[in-house]
């Protein structure tokens, strides 16, 4: 872990929710669905407020977006794995629908609460991003977003603590550190693989900067012993798969 960071915005991405694909369809894969994953590069400067990026939306605001999901971020270094592991022609930056892609930060370098300066914003690690199947959609790779949990090559998303404008090429400059043993990669342990834990569950559900909507889930599997089903997020609509 890096208690020292020298780490850069390479890319940023915004993107607003659309319709793809097409109701005449017979192809499942290729119907019309509706998704804000698709982002797209911009370099000028780019308002951040307390939700999200202007010019930027989800269309699940159930499970995506909000205080605690305002950015969605994305270490650069993991492209290389992906790329030789899914042999994918096109795998531009934005390719996890990230808005920040990042150079110099990984999973384990960084802590849940740990508070960076990004151009004139003040920003805040609040949980591990958790891929859903529209990850899988988007690149048509079934089991992708279960790799990617399995993987830890997750990254995070941050809150916003102070409104600003950013672009592409900001540093990220950690500012604060409140829980140098909670890890982003530690985090995950503990919600995807250390699931009938109900100690470290607790543990990691009093850790106060931790997302709301972490903290609430693991505070039931701490009381009941019983992870929750995750087969919705990863799967979603599965019949287009079949």
């Amino acid at each position: 872990m890096k208690d020292t960071v020298n780490a850069t915005v390479i890319s940023l991405q915004i993107g607003l929710p659309r319709t793809v694909g097409s109701t005449e369809s017979t192809d499942p894969l290729d119907q019309a669905w509706t998704t804000g994953f698709f982002k797209e590069p911009t370099s000028g400067l780019i308002w951040l407020g307390l939700t999200n990026l202007k010019g930027d939306g989800q269309a699940d605001l159930v499970n995506h977006g909000g205080p605690d999901k305002a950015v969605n971020v994305y270490p650069i270094e993991h492209y290389p794995y992906w790329e030789q592991a899914l042999i994918l022609p096109e795998f531009p930056l934005g390719a996890f629908g990230e808005n920040f892609t990042t150079q110099g930060l990984l999973e384990s370098d960084l802590c849940i609460g740990d508070v960076f300066a990004v151009g004139e914003s003040l920003v805040q690690v609040s949980q591990p991003r958790q891929p859903c199947w529209k990850l899988a959609r988007r690149w048509r790779v079934n089991d992708l977003a279960l790799r990617v949990q399995e993987t830890g090559r997750t990254g995070w998303y941050f809150r916003v603590l102070k409104q600003g404008y950013v672009q592409s090429g900001n540093r990220l400059v950690l500012l604060e550190r409140h829980h140098p043993n909670w890890t982003v990669s530690a985090a995950n342990e503990v919600m995807h693989h250390q699931i009938y834990d109900r100690k470290a569950a607790q543990e990691l559900a009093d850790c106060t900067y931790l997302s709301t909507r972490w903290r609430e889930k693991l505070k039931r599997r701490a009381v009941s012993g019983i992870p929750e089903n995750i087969a919705a997020r990863l799967d979603g609509p599965r019949k287009v798969f079949d």
